[in-house]
């Protein structure tokens, strides 16, 4: 049988958290093929959720063709907050990637937004997780970028509080 989820509203299942500073990147310059080491998310704090969904929220100012890559994703985890170790999510379900390129400049160059998401199992983490990602853009000095990351967290056992 299968069970009825009495609670319909999108706030009573789910919690929210900054996963990383907000990023400036500058192609060929500062932040540009650097990584960006998360922020700590407690878990227990939010009902040790087993998922989320890692959104990577990004603008740019690209050049006609020019691209914005989202890669190398590092999903960690950590007992104590302070001793961190490379996650890897339990079988069957696979490791999640980055998102790639996500932004090509526009015929003439202009500004793109978007979002990215990646789903992660958390079934196997322990109390703390972060998540870490290495923003790349393939022009050369005049591109921009910002990027920040927003967890979105779920699959309680009990319902979180408010």
């Amino acid at each position: 049988m299968t069970p009825i989820v009495m609670a319909k509203d999108l706030l009573s299942l789910t919690r929210a958290a900054i996963a990383s500073a907000f990023t400036s990147v500058t192609a060929g310059g500062s932040g540009d093929n650097t990584a960006v080491t998360g922020l700590t998310i407690d878990r227990q704090a939010l009902g040790m959720p087993q998922s989320l969904v890692l959104h990577y929220i990004w603008s740019a100012v690209l050049a006609q063709a020019a691209t914005l890559e989202l890669k190398t994703q590092v999903i960690q985890d950590s007992a104590d907050g302070s001793t961190w170790v490379t996650y890897v999510p339990p079988a069957p379900i696979a490791a999640p990637t980055a998102p790639g390129i996500v932004a090509t400049g526009p015929t003439g160059g202009g500004t793109v937004r978007g979002v990215s998401r990646v789903n992660i199992n958390l079934t196997a983490a322990r109390r703390y997780v972060r998540f870490g990602f290495t923003p790349d853009m393939s022009a050369a000095n005049t591109d921009t970028a910002n990027v920040v990351t927003m967890a979105v967290l779920a699959g309680n056992d009990r319902l979180p509080t408010p």
